[in-house]
């Protein structure tokens, strides 16, 4: 591979990181190329691309985002698979879970992919056991949606409050002026 080849990956991913708020970085080390197959087939049919990546050129892409990314220099070892995804942070992780449940284990053996590392809107998780947390982090647009709910809910509650003593008030003076 020559200098442009490298170059051209390197700007396809900053790229893909600029399309993309959140990414995982995982192990497909020891799967077979049908289990691979079969991640891939799942990550497509999500939505989420999965591409491997030598790691000096992910540190590179890496390189180009907001943000001191150095703490994922730790995953970034070994085999190498990205996961991709733009609307939710936690979409990749209940991907990875998922896939995780229809493997069949022997006794010690680890569910690959691995999750090594994650990052999402700038923030940089290390590591396997990040997996369960990430699954439970909800998305930018998740947040917002309760924040609005949340607002909403008071003023729903005062114009309910103003109807219902309305239609009270009226009742009141029909049956006052009935009465007389």
């Amino acid at each position: 591979m020559n200098r442009t080849e490298k170059q051209e990956l390197i700007d396809e991913l900053v790229e893909r990181f600029q399309q993309n708020s959140f990414f995982y970085v995982v192990d497909a080390a020891g799967m077979s190329v049908a289990q691979i197959n079969d991640f891939r087939r799942l990550c497509f049919s999500k939505g989420m691309p999965f591409k491997v990546y030598k790691n000096t050129f992910i540190r590179k892409a890496m390189d180009t985002l907001a943000g001191n990314t150095s703490a994922m220099d730790v995953a970034l070892k070994g085999q190498s698979g990205i996961l991709f995804s733009q609307e939710s942070g936690s979409a990749p992780a209940k991907l990875l879970k998922q896939y995780h449940k229809t493997l069949t284990l022997r006794k010690g053996e680890v569910a690959r992919p691995v999750l090594k590392g994650a990052y999402l809107d700038s923030d940089i998780y290390v590591g396997a056991e990040n997996l369960d947390a990430l699954t439970t982090i909800k998305g930018k647009q998740e947040l917002i949606g309760e924040l609005i709910g949340l607002l909403q809910s008071p003023a729903k509650n005062v114009l309910g409050a103003l109807q219902s003593g309305g239609n009270k008030l009226a009742g009141i003076l029909k049956t006052l002026s009935e009465k007389e």
